[in-house]
């Protein structure tokens, strides 16, 4: 990591230390808001934002989240955490506190194709993707240079069908080596066994080069192509042990015509996937994302 991005992540460190996100997820009742306002304001905690959403106001899902700022907040942070425990139990919450002073730590799975990945980099170099970016992994060299030229440990393990079990052995032995909080899949041409996403739910963001639910799979744009579509699109997921079909966080879509052929597609569909990962990756590492079920609430 070079010096520079180094003194951005110090400096929004620095900005950030008194700052807290609530994320909560409850059956719907009358006086979930009061409650938290109440227990924050204990706090001397300030709501700067705060978004709700509910599924049907008679016996649905509530979800909430809310940016709150305290001033003594590095010393309390435990004390809340737990203070806020016996609260949640009595509204049965599915509940987490973060703080986005405390940095997530990134790891990206890359093959051969860099144009997601190139974004990742950009948007980590320029401040607007904060994270601690510490490990790239491919089953390329392709990427070697790019990565190494911003400072970041670039680990070759060549993987394929019939090593599969020996290489995501080694893959976790790095995730738990470099301590990763989120894997990013940057157009990673590889299935992930059950075992290896077992070991990391809600943690694995991939992009699919389709809207899906449509062209599930490999080849997607060869198959939009015969099927004569106008729209092509591009879908960030969380992974799950189902191909493709992880609870959708981001998608995008730009029109084509009998003009485009495949290679057109795929230069076309490539700008929408490098700006639907980056959006979805963003939103993780903000904490703007609860999981319900297979659907996502992105505030």
């Amino acid at each position: 990591m070079t010096s520079e991005i180094e003194q951005q992540i110090n400096a929004y460190k620095e900005r950030k230390q008194n700052l807290g996100n609530l994320l909560v997820r409850c059956p719907d009742q009358p006086g979930i808001v009061a409650a938290v306002s109440r227990f924050l304001f204990q706090y001397k905690a300030n709501i700067i934002d705060s978004s709700q959403y509910s599924t049907n106001p008679e016996g649905g899902d509530f979800f909430l989240r809310i940016e709150f700022a305290c001033p003594s907040l590095q010393e309390q942070k435990e004390e809340i955490k737990t203070s806020f425990a016996a609260l949640a139990e009595n509204f049965s919450m599915d509940w987490k506190m973060t703080f986005p002073s405390e940095i997530k730590r990134t790891a990206i799975f890359v093959s051969k194709e860099l144009h997601c990945i190139r974004e990742l980099l950009w948007e980590w170099q320029s401040g607007d993707l904060m994270t601690d970016l510490a490990l790239v992994i491919s089953n390329h060299e392709t990427a070697r240079e790019l990565v190494e030229g911003f400072g970041i440990p670039f680990v070759y393990i060549p993987a394929s069908k019939e090593n599969r079990r020996e290489v995501e052995t080694e893959q976790l032995r790095l995730l738990e080596e470099y301590k990763i909080d989120v894997i990013i899949l940057a157009r990673y041409m590889q299935i992930l066994t059950p075992t290896f996403v077992e070991k990391n739910p809600k943690r694995i963001i991939n992009i699919h080069h389709s809207f899906l639910p449509a062209f599930v799979g490999a080849r997607p744009y060869d198959r939009a192509f015969q099927r004569g579509v106008k729209l092509i699109g591009a879908t960030s997921h969380y992974v799950t042990n189902d191909l493709d079909e992880g609870p959708i966080i981001e998608q995008d879509t730009m029109r084509v015509d009998h003009r485009d052929d495949i290679d057109a597609m795929k230069k076309i569909g490539r700008s929408i996937e490098r700006s639907v990962l980056a959006r979805a990756v963003k939103w993780h590492l903000e904490d703007r994302i609860i999981v319900d079920g297979n659907k996502t609430i992105v505030f």
